[in-house]
């Protein structure tokens, strides 16, 4: 399995303030408020805040993700049983950390993984030719995020958009090689192009990652002016965004491949992008139904009335039963949010199509001309019965039952 070094140090669902049996849903709704309260752009110049953030994004990267997670999970298991990022523990009767039973454990190498963590149990003592592990194989870019606010209509019908921001790129003078232009990187001597060396601790034989070259199996002589040899640089960038159709508000997008260049030859991170979907003037959203309130007048609540309503699309007639009371819900199928099944967008593949909830509004006159008063003065006279009668009976039925 995979592990870094920080899996042995951090408490992911502590981070995340949820217990290890969190469900998917309850662990992504966690991240989403932490994440809201200590956004960067919510707390300008807030360094803590900042350190927060990032600490919240990398615990919900590991835990969001089922693969990563069962890995942690794992790692977590030998903290408990002993097994540090130092060895702790040392070696048992099924391995290392004493209960291993016998399982075989890899660690990232950007990570300080396991070569750091065996060089740590047999120290620098040994007849080999160990060397200080100052400098790093390559390693993968960070994840980052960044958000995007959307008109109600581009979130229900999807959008391709563009998100801005500055980040960690390919260097744009050395495309990411790190020489200076009209130069090469060379083959490192140390290691002769493989990225490691041997590490022979007596009756054991260990790789780790060449100090000379850190792991890249090249050196470069004269370095790029503008990335300093790194292959990145810091500078404002565009990506290109594919919102899926149904998108809800908070949700996050993963844009694979788009976040902080890789070091060292290493892949680029993940860019996450954060949706947030304005609010609309006529309508609501509950899930894939979209909603609204429809105000009718007293007489076409009483005797009934077939009245346009508008959609996202075009108008619609909605026939009014007599006798629709205020708050009545009218469902007219098929006119919500027709949202991918699968998350992805494709050209509605799966789509599950929501309906349009209508909510009587009995709209009640408040200023009557006379004329008007009138005629609901003659139509209370006309009007039988007591809408109260129940009311007054079961008063009644209780002081007789008191009077007992």
């Amino acid at each position: 399995m995979s592990a870094q070094r920080e899996w042995f140090e951090k408490d992911y669902y502590a981070v995340l303030g949820v217990p290890q049996s969190a469900t998917e849903k309850e662990l992504s709704r966690a991240y989403k408020k932490l994440a809201k309260q200590h956004h960067p752009d919510a707390n300008q110049g807030n360094a803590a805040a900042e350190e927060r953030f990032k600490e919240i994004s990398a615990a919900y990267d590991v835990l969001g993700d089922k693969t990563k997670r069962a890995e942690y999970d794992e790692v977590r298991q030998m903290v408990a049983s002993g097994v540090g990022p130092d060895g702790a523990g040392g070696f048992g009767p099924g391995g290392f950390g004493g209960g291993g039973g016998g399982r075989t454990f890899r660690f990232d190498t950007d990570g300080g993984g396991l070569g750091d963590i065996f060089g740590d149990l047999f120290g620098g003592g040994g007849a080999g030719r160990r060397r200080g592990r100052t400098a790093t194989g390559p390693q993968r870019g960070r994840d980052l995020e960044t958000e995007l606010h959307l008109q109600f209509e581009d979130a229900i019908r999807g959008v391709t958009s563009t998100v801005r921001f500055r980040a960690d790129a390919t260097c744009s003078t050395c495309a990411g090689s790190g020489a200076a232009p009209g130069t090469m990187p060379e083959t490192c001597p140390e290691c002769h192009g493989a990225g490691t060396i041997a590490d022979n601790q007596g009756p054991f034989s260990f790789s780790q990652v060449c100090p000379t070259c850190g792991g890249r199996g090249q050196v470069i002589p004269t370095p790029c002016p503008t990335c300093n040899g790194s292959g990145v640089e810091v500078r404002a960038r565009e990506v290109k965004v594919r919102i899926p159709a149904g998108v809800a508000d908070a949700q996050r997008i993963r844009v694979k491949g788009r976040g902080g260049a890789g070091a060292n030859g290493g892949p680029p991170g993940d860019l996450f992008v954060v949706v947030h979907v304005r609010e609309h003037a006529l309508f609501g959203r509950s899930g894939n139904d979209l909603t609204l309130r429809l105000p009718v007048t007293f007489p076409e609540a009483a005797l009934g009335a077939d009245i346009k309503v508008p959609t996202l699309d075009a108008q619609v007639t909605v026939r009014i039963p007599p006798g629709t009371p205020s708050g009545k819900v009218l469902r007219v199928r098929g006119k919500g949010v027709a949202q991918n099944g699968s998350g992805t967008g494709d050209n509605g593949k799966g789509a599950k199509e929501g309906d349009l909830l209508v909510t009587v509004d009995v709209q009640i006159p408040i200023n009557l001309t006379s004329a008007e008063r009138d005629a609901v003065v003659a139509l209370a006279g006309a009007l039988d019965g007591d809408p109260r009668a129940a009311l007054d009976a079961a008063a009644q039925d209780r002081r007789k039952r008191d009077g007992e």
